[in-house]
This record gives structure tokens, C-alpha cells and sequence, in this order.
């Protein structure tokens, strides 16, 4: 393969490479590009228009034209002899010292223009880009991102994720852009970027699609740059089965263990305790004496049982010199709740560096600093900074944010969303997001993982482990700091490395990760994904008490890409019978505030059997019976005539049928395989999302609003899709 310019253009120094020379090695990587001739003055750049045909284009050539448009270096549409010698006199006297040569080109047309080419982010390294070229890539910057090395799936995503999509079809009596091709092109391009480091950047544009659907490189610019190392900043790896006995401490040593009220010593002592963390507690404190009717020893050293984490709270510059003592105690585990490391700026860094240093130097593994703790719901160890305990579940919940991650434990605790696991990352200094994501992938509990992220060290390997864990367990991910405040924001917070916005949508995109917006959005998955059968299609099937509602469901269906089909003649038929005259007759189904529940359970099922739909979602069923107490409370105190007996017996019923309406959904759920979503009617003081039913893999799923029901059926099936495309 002729790559020679490469090596000429880095023994010359120079740091472009020309666009002839560009296009040369794109070629050779199988990017179609336009065919052309190098000339030197009038008589060669005029034999060379005649042997490719007039019209022509002509272009300055060197390595040094990056910009020639600007400076009058290209000209268009040259017909003759002497349109070609007046655009070389032209040129030589715009470029003098500067040009290498006059490029010669055919003058080629096309309504379409796009853009591809290569850049490297400093996280994740060589990234791929794809858009709408020619005069309007800056203006509309419509393009989509894909992280080399490419797929060729991945290829083809990219070319389906601009908005401007449609004009790769047929346009304007045009033919459809050559697809293989163009996937053909980012291929080649990830390839060079991943053999080639010294080539930082290359742009395409304008990428031209013919009327026949042809596609030529019709310009090329290639920038070199020095090969600079991966950050070295990155801790090593941590071995998975290490990550899952942090987890599971058998006793647990409390170095700065307080008794004031409020301070971390006793925060983390107290949720502990109570929330009835079976293993051995040892407290630790220089003071002695007794803290919660418990012995405190003063030195780690004096504790005469086994400790399996050492959860440490003392001020940050007492931390390295108790390392040794750890070692000697025989603990290998430590959860460093401390702050005043690398979040701090230059100083903490430094100081957590030499922490990272001793304790390798001690076999100790550091969970931290500056995190907020660490939660196994499988054995009651919540030994956290807030006093929540939700209940054993699937999803694990790692958060490099403590106050973030501790805030989605109320919420899961608050809704009924089980927990495998939760640990605020801290600043990250031996254990990292990636190998929480390794390190739950081997976890048989874990079902779904969910992450708040605001920056990541290793790029590269966050999505590779990212993807192989996508391929066989959903992650939900929200990512702090996107904007260029918050990206500040984050980077002092954390100290992590932080990348561009568009480039971190597209690491997700195509590592399968479900990236989401919102903080509410990561329990509304959670609760999804560990409770209900995946999607298999996007078709929607909606039933509901009241119109309204169901208007504002099919709207916000088709905004999130989502099909709200026409009932098939057979449902049309079967509901007349059972609905009054003046039912919907269509998708959404209203069924007019009917009381009867037989209607409910019957039309959900013939839903479900439907195989027009992939999955439904009910609004209003469940929460009737909060709506009915409100109602027969306020009619006993309006009118003592009315039966105290009676409306205990109807609130009764309506308890019981909807704990029947709930055992339906699962077994429904697990009968037709798709998903059910619910919107309750109302919901009591204490909201709840998810509801168990004993003997079911699957469980009823109930949001508040019908935009948190659509936008997680959306999110499940993008997921579906990334599992099966």
C-alpha cells in the first residue's frame, strides 16, 4: 500500500499533507475519489484538461493551501484553452513561493454534497464523522460521530442518524447515493485512523453523490501531529472478583469513628448499624472509650477480630501513614470516605497519587477518595451517607457523584425498585467506572446497571467494556457536565477527563448504552428493564379511561419514533360487542370510563394476543381505587344518608381488583413476551413504580405521567435493537 507520503511529509516536518497526496492514500483505503492530474504551469494544466475533457476545475496545489477557496485557488467550470491559462496565472500569482503544482480535475455536479473524516478526541481516541458538506457543514452542523475502529453495522448507523437522511435516497430524479459505498468510505477511514496514529485529522468535503448515485472525494485535506502516548493517568485494571468482594465485607473497622451527631465518623456507623448489617463492626478512634455502647480502640492495630474493609473517615493528611498499619492488620479492602485529594487542584493530586502508590506498595485496594459509600442491599450493609435502604433487586448502581447516587437510592427505595449493589466512584484513584462495569458483568445478580458519569480516564477502555457488557445486560447512563459550564463543573468535582458532548453521544450510541437526560429517567429504566419483557418492535397498542389522555399518548408516541397502528377488523369487531356505541373505535382505545372491569382485563389481553402490537400501555386502570376512597370520603361527609358499610365494602373491591389487575399484567407479560407499561389513574402519598407478584419473573410497571411510559418503551426498544441489528 502507497503511503509514502506520509513518511516524506514527516522527514520534511511538515505537518499537512497535500490534497493530491490526501487523496492518494484515502484510495488506497478505498475511498472513491476524483480523478485527476498534477501540472506544472499553462501547457501541462491545458494538456491535462484535454486528456480528462473540458470542463474542468483547477486548484492550487501545496501543502501549505489549506484554505484555497478563500484565497482564490480554485476555479470552477474552466470550458477552453484559455479559461485554463487565465486560471493559472491567476493562481501562481495568489500562491507564488507557496505552490507545488495546479491540480486538474473534471468539473463534476451534483444537488448533494456531504462531508466524512477523521479526528481524535483525547479520551477516546480516533473518531469518524459523517454529514451534510459543502458550504453548509459549519452552518447546519448536521453529522453524526461513530468511534474507530468502525463495524460495518456501525458504518451504517452513522449514515442513518443525520437529519438530513432522506437525500441519500432517491432525490429529485436522482438515483439513491451508492450505500456500500459510502459505508465503504467510513470503513477505509476508520481503518487509516487505527493504522496510521500519525494522521490526526482528515476532512472530506465535499464528498460528492453523482445523479447516478455515484460517490467521488472531490477534496481532501490530511493534517499530521506527533503520536502522543494514552494518558498515563488511568489506574490498572482491578481484577472483576475483587470489585465483587468489596461487596461483601464479613466485619468492617470504622477508622474515625465519631460520636457527634451529623459528622461522617457517625453517619456512616449509624446506617450501618441500623440498618442491620449482620458482620462483625470494630470502631476505631485515637480518643478511645465508647461510642453507641461499643468499645472504640484506638489504634487499627488493637482490634482483635478479622476486618475485611476498613472504612476510613480521618483528615486526608493522616491517611498514607495509616496504609502500613492496614497491611499489618491484614486488610486488603478500604473504603476512603476522606475529601481533600484530587478534587482539590494541584496539591490533592499529588497527594493522591503518593496515596496510589503506597497503598499498592501495601496490597491494599482504595475504594475513593472522596466518595460517599458504598451499599449490598443482599446482606443489609448500607453503609452510606444518607439513611436509605432499598430493597434487593437487579439493577447496580455505580455514581461519581455520592450526593447523585445516594439521591437515586431514595427514589428506588421510595418506588419499589430492588438494588444489587450501589457505590459512589469517588475521585477514582485505583477503582474506576470501567471496572465497576467489568465487575458487575460477571455478577449473576446484576441485571441492569445504572451510572451517573461526568468523566472518564480511559477513554477506550470505558467503551469497550461499555459494549461487551451491553451485548449481555442493558446500562443506563446520565452524563453530568455536557455543557461548558458543567464540563468545568465536573472536572473539578471529579477530576476526571472529559470529552466533547457529540463525541460521548456516539461512544453510547455504539457501545448499546442507553443514555438518558434526566435523573428521573435513570430509576424510570431501572424499573423497566428489571421488570418487564423487552420490545420487539415499536408498534404500540394504547388503552385508556379517558380521551384525553389518550391523544396526548399517541402524540407523544409519534414524536419518539414510536407506531400507534389501526386496530385490525377482528379487535374493531370484538370490542364493538363489549364497548358502548360511542367508544373511540380506533388506537388509542377509550373506553369511555366504563366501570366494568371485566372491560379492562379483557381488552388487555386481546391487546396483548394482537400481533399488530409489540406492546401496550394502559393509562388510568391503576389508581381508581385511590380516586374512589377521595370520592367516597367526600360523599359520607356530604351526605350522612349514604351507607358507612357500603362504601367499605366498594373501597374493598376496588383494593382487591386491583391487586388482581396487577397479577393479570405479569401473567399476561410472561404469556405473550412484550411489555405492558401502566400510568396510574393517581397515586397514594407514598408513590410506587414497581409492584411485585409473588411467583412472576415479570412485574407491573406504573408511572405517573403517559411521557415517562413512552419515553421508556422508546429506550427499551433502541436497546432491543442494538441487541438484534
Amino acid at each position: 500500500m502507497d503511503i509514502t507520503e506520509i513518511t516524506t511529509a514527516k522527514a520534511s516536518g511538515r505537518t499537512a499533507i497535500s490534497e493530491h497526496a490526501a487523496k492518494k492514500i484515502l484510495a488506497a483505503y478505498g475511498v472513491p475519489v476524483v480523478r485527476e492530474v498534477v501540472a506544472n504551469g499553462a501547457a501541462e494544466a491545458v494538456a491535462g484538461a484535454r486528456d480528462i475533457g473540458f470542463p474542468v476545475v483547477l486548484k492550487g496545489l501545496g501543502s501549505t493551501l489549506l484554505h484555497k477557496t478563500e484565497r482564490g485557488l480554485v476555479h470552477l467550470n474552466l470550458t477552453n484553452r484559455q479559461a485554463v491559462e487565465r486560471a493559472v496565472r491567476a493562481i501562481e500569482h495568489e500562491a507564488k513561493a507557496e505552490l507545488e503544482g495546479i491540480l486538474v480535475q473534471p468539473f463534476l455536479t451534483g444537488k448533494r454534497e456531504f462531508v466524512a473524516g477523521l479526528s481524535r478526541d483525547p479520551v477516546f481516541g480516533p473518531i469518524i464523522m459523517f454529514g451534510i458538506g459543502g458550504i453548509f457543514t459549519e452552518a447546519l452542523k448536521d453529522f453524526a460521530l461513530g468511534i474507530a475502529p468502525l463495524s460495518v453495522h456501525d458504518a451504517a448507523k452513522m449514515l442513518d442518524k443525520i437529519t438530513a437522511q432522506p437525500l441519500l435516497g432517491p432525490f429529485r430524479g436522482e438515483k439513491a447515493a451508492d450505500r456500500e459505498a459510502l459505508i465503504r468510505t467510513l470503513i477505509g477511514l476508520s481503518r487509516l485512523a487505527i493504522e496510521h496514529p500519525e494522521i490526526a485529522e482528515i476532512d472530506i468535503n465535499p464528498l460528492l453523490v453523482s445523479s447516478q448515485g455515484e460517490i467521488c472525494a472531490v477534496d481532501a485535506l490530511a493534517i499530521l501531529a506527533e503520536v502522543v502516548p494514552p494518558p498515563s493517568a488511568s489506574p490498572a485494571p482491578v481484577d472483576p472478583r475483587a470489585i465483587a468482594n468489596l461487596f461483601y465485607p464479613k466485619s468492617i473497622a470504622f477508622i474515625g469513628a465519631s460520636s457527634t451527631l451529623g459528622k461522617w465518623g457517625h453517619l456512616l456507623l449509624s446506617h450501618t448499624i441500623s440498618g442491620g448489617y449482620p458482620g462483625e463492626i470494630y470502631l476505631v478512634n485515637a480518643k478511645g472509650g465508647t461510642i453507641a455502647g461499643r468499645p472504640v480502640f484506638r489504634e487499627i492495630g488493637e482490634v482483635p477480630g478479622t476486618v475485611d474493609l476498613a472504612v476510613i473517615t480521618i483528615p486526608a493528611k493522616s491517611v498514607i501513614e495509616l496504609l502500613p498499619k492496614l497491611k499489618e492488620k491484614g486488610i486488603h479492602n478500604v473504603l476512603l470516605i476522606t475529601s481533600g485529594f484530587g478534587e482539590t487542584g494541584a496539591k490533592g493530586k499529588a497527594l493522591q497519587q503518593e496515596l496510589v502508590e503506597r497503598a499498592r506498595q501495601e496490597g491494599l485496594l482504595i475504594l475513593g477518595p472522596n466518595t460517599m459509600g458504598i451499599s449490598n442491599p443482599y446482606i443489609n450493609l448500607y453503609c452510606t451517607g444518607s439513611p436509605v435502604r432499598p430493597k434487593p433487586g437487579g439493577t447496580a448502581v455505580v455514581a461519581q457523584s455520592g450526593n447523585m447516587g445516594v439521591q437515586l437510592l431514595g427514589f428506588a427505595e421510595e418506588q419499589g425498585i430492588g438494588i444489587r449493589g450501589f457505590c459512589g466512584s469517588g475521585n477514582e484513584a485505583m477503582i474506576t467506572v470501567e471496572d465497576f462495569i467489568d465487575g458487575f458483568e460477571i455478577d449473576d445478580l446484576t441485571k441492569i446497571v445504572i451510572l451517573y458519569v461526568e468523566g472518564v480516564r480511559d477513554g477506550r477502555r470505558f467503551y469497550e467494556s461499555a459494549r461487551r457488557l451491553g451485548q449481555k445486560k442493558p446500562i443506563v447512563l446520565l452524563k453530568g457536565g455536557q455543557s461548558e459550564a458543567g464540563n468545568r463543573a465536573a472536572a473539578s468535582h471529579t477530576g476526571a477527563m472529559t470529552s466533547d458532548a457529540k463525541v460521548f453521544d456516539a461512544v453510547c450510541s455504539q457501545a448499546g448504552i442507553v443514555k438518558v437526560e434526566q435523573s428521573m429517567d435513570l430509576l424510570d429504566l431501572a424499573a423497566a428493564f428489571s421488570s418487564l419483557p423487552l420490545p420487539k418492535g415499536n408498534r404500540v397498542g394504547v388503552m385508556t379511561l379517558g380521551g384525553g389522555w389518550g391523544v396526548i399518548t399517541a402524540d407523544l408516541c409519534a414524536r419518539y419514533g414510536l407506531v400507534v397502528p389501526q386496530l385490525s377488523p377482528a379487535l374493531m369487531e370484538g370490542f364493538d360487542r363489549i364497548l358502548p356505541a360511542y367508544w373511540s373505535r380506533s388506537n388509542p382505545v377509550d373506553i369511555v370510563g366504563e366501570p366494568d372491569n371485566n372491560l379492562m382485563t379483557t381488552i388487555m389481553e386481546d391487546l396483548l394476543k394482537w400481533d399488530g402490537c409489540d406492546a401496550v400501555i394502559n393509562l388510568g386502570v391503576l389508581g381508581r381505587a385511590i380516586f374512589f376512597e377521595g370520592m367516597a370520603n367526600a360523599a359520607e361527609r356530604a351526605d350522612p344518608t349514604y351507607s358507612k358499610e357500603y362504601f367499605e365494602k366498594a373501597k374493598a373491591y376496588m383494593h382487591t381488583f386491583e391487586q388482581k389487575y396487577l397479577k393479570l399484567i405479569a401473567r399476561l407479560m410472561e404469556t405473550y413476551q412484550k411489555p405492558v407499561y401502566g400510568v396510574s389513574l393517581l397515586t397514594g402519598v407514598k408513590s410506587q413504580t414497581v409492584y411485585t407478584v409473588e411467583g412472576s419473573p415479570y412485574k407491573p410497571v406504573f408511572y405517573q405521567s403517559p411521557e415517562r411510559a413512552v419515553k421508556a418503551y422508546t429506550r427499551m426498544y433502541e436497546y432491543y435493537r442494538f441487541l438484534n441489528l
